[in-house]
């Protein structure tokens, strides 16, 4: 049912059951918010997005406050544009004045809104902020100072990812947002997501930066710095450096990262094809042998984190390939450090990736090999943005210039691994190969493609049903994971990324991104499949070389001493 409110002395159009909030916004009327998240329940509690009841002569939230007929709504009067002032500044009285060094200087809400509503002057004085800066993370960084309890983090943390490693501690004026029992990060069930940093309007959550340690790196001739960028990186960067969002700057970011001093630019999308090679034959060879099903997969290191914490009866499910990152880490150690005669304790290997889980990922004790570490540095989509400008390089006057070789040529299929989806529309690719001999006539699954939180399909293999699912956002995990273990649901093959998406929306993702922009990163990807002519990991030369020049095969002695793990159960305080 419809009827008609007045907005700033105008009729426009609501509908039963929304909020003010709803109506402004499709009426392109911006009103400030921080505590309000799309798609979740209203809580009203920052009333930021104030606005005036003439009827009432109240103000009211509009985030929180359903419409009414006959309402008659004032955005910015006087008094709702004082309030709105007022609640910044009080924000203002204890938070740190220290935005020149903050790493959300010019691009963070509170700084914003301070702009928007013209606060100059400081008339409210309060008590500082003093608390412990908690670094125990590899990951994520906590500055509680900056910190304006707008409880965004904790919604995403419960609500989208069903970890609940945060929440609101004490009462009153001594609430703060802290770990179970207020400890560090690292004894929390933390996943190291970083989804919390996303929408975080302040610099309260940051990710832990590798900056110093690689400016030395780079600057020491004893070392060969070497990188390589995740399958998502390409089509993200650009709204980092305030370009066309979703444009795919693969040539010009090989380029920067040249002018930046990295001896050797590799593309992690090669050990996608990789990880489909292994994940495909292990899928086949459980099928076959009556091996532990559903498989799942293990590129995402915040997925797996979760299941050691909440699922570890489901540690067999797991398929024991390493993530692509950590296969490529392997790779350039051994096979490329072979072929260059460059010793692996000189080489400094970097990458970056769509996410700060990569970075636990990297120092997990499973990741070495003879006491080599496969990965030594991993910088976010962000932390590279700012690497960039550092050095001063102009994207926009850059000659495209390709990979190193081998370890740079990719499939369409493994460039797909930045969207949920991706990973399982890949291995079936290469899985029906392998079953059959022959490619699928069909590349597209659709059913397993775009934003939706759970996706099943059924696909046909020379006569074999295989039933799929693929899951973005671990509170969906949960969801699925419990309905297997009730029996109601069965799979053969289940992939999982933690982030809403997957790594297009990684956490180390570009901050501020819209939805249209993150939807135009996930078209561009399934553009590249459909132009490109190497669909299939099994195709991508550089693949076979690898396997007839090191490997040998799939799932063989040297594939498994390298690009496989294990993992475990881990106890944390919930």
């Amino acid at each position: 049912m419809s009827f008609l409110i007045e907005i700033n002395n105008k009729q426009v159009e609501a509908r039963k059951g929304e909020t003010i909030l709803d109506v402004l916004k499709r009426n392109g009327i911006k009103v400030p918010t921080l505590c309000h998240l799309k798609d979740m329940f209203p809580t009203g509690s920052c009333r930021m997005c104030v606005v005036e009841n003439l009827k009432t002569n109240r103000l009211v939230t509009s985030c929180s406050t359903p419409v009414e007929e006959g309402m008659k709504i004032l955005t910015h009067s006087a008094r709702v544009v004082e309030s709105r002032k007022t609640i910044v500044e009080l924000l203002l009285s204890n938070h740190p004045d220290d935005c020149l060094y903050c790493v959300r200087n010019k691009n963070c809400e509170l700084q914003n809104l301070s702009e928007e509503l013209h606060v100059r002057e400081r008339r409210i004085r309060g008590v500082k902020n003093n608390n412990h800066i908690d670094r125990s993370s590899v990951s994520i960084v906590r500055d509680p100072d900056k910190c304006i309890l707008c409880g965004r983090c904790v919604r995403v943390c419960e609500e989208v990812m069903g970890v609940s490693c945060i929440d609101f501690i004490n009462r009153g004026s001594k609430t703060v947002i802290g770990t179970t029992f207020n400890q560090g990060l690292n004894t929390s069930s933390c996943v190291n997501c970083g989804q919390c940093i996303m929408v975080c309007p302040t610099g309260a959550l940051s990710e832990k930066s590798h900056f110093p340690e690689l400016l030395s790196m780079l600057s020491n001739p004893e070392k060969t710095v070497v990188v390589q960028y995740a399958p998502a990186i390409s089509v993200s960067l650009a709204e980092e450096l305030k370009l066309e969002p979703g444009k795919d700057i693969n040539g010009i970011m090989n380029a920067a990262l040249r002018k930046i001093g990295f001896k050797y630019v590799f593309d992690t999308t090669f050990t996608a094809d990789l990880t489909i090679m292994e994940e495909a034959s292990e899928l086949v060879e459980r099928v076959k042998t009556g091996g532990v099903l559903p498989m799942i997969t293990s590129c995402c290191p915040g997925w797996i984190k979760f299941a050691e914490e909440f699922y570890p009866e489901m540690i067999p499910n797991l398929s024991s390939c390493k993530s692509p990152q950590q296969m490529m880490g392997a790779v350039i150690k051994t096979y490329w450090s072979g072929k260059t005669g460059v010793k692996p304790e000189n080489i400094y290997s970097v990458s970056v990736m769509p996410c700060t889980a990569k970075k636990f990922e990297a120092q997990r004790e499973e990741m070495t090999n003879k006491g080599i570490t496969d990965v030594d540095a991993v910088l976010t989509t962000r932390e590279l943005g700012q690497l960039i400008r550092m050095f001063g390089i102009d994207m926009n006057n850059l000659a495209p210039e390709t990979t190193d070789s081998p370890l740079g040529y990719r499939s369409s299929a493994g460039k797909l691994f930045a969207a949920s989806g991706g990973v399982m529309e890949a291995a079936i690719r290469t899985a029906y190969h392998f079953i059959t001999g022959d490619e699928l006539i069909k590349f597209k699954i659709e059913a397993l493609r775009g934003f939706k939180g759970c996706k099943e399909a059924e696909v046909d293999i020379d006569g074999l049903k295989v039933k799929v699912a693929v899951v973005n956002g671990l509170a969906n995990a949960r969801i699925l994971l419990d309905s297997i273990k009730r029996g109601e649901k069965t799979f053969h093959f289940i992939e999982i990324m933690a982030c809403p998406g997957g790594c297009l929306n990684g956490g180390g993702q570009h901050i501020g991104a819209s939805e249209e922009d993150v939807k135009q990163r996930m078209k561009t990807i399934y553009d590249i499949d459909d132009k490109e002519t190497i669909k299939v990991s099994h195709k991508n030369p550089e693949i076979i070389q690898i396997y007839e020049e090191f490997l040998e095969k799939p799932l063989g002695h040297k594939s498994h001493e390298l690009l496989h793990t294990h993992y475990y159960k881990r106890d944390v305080i919930h």
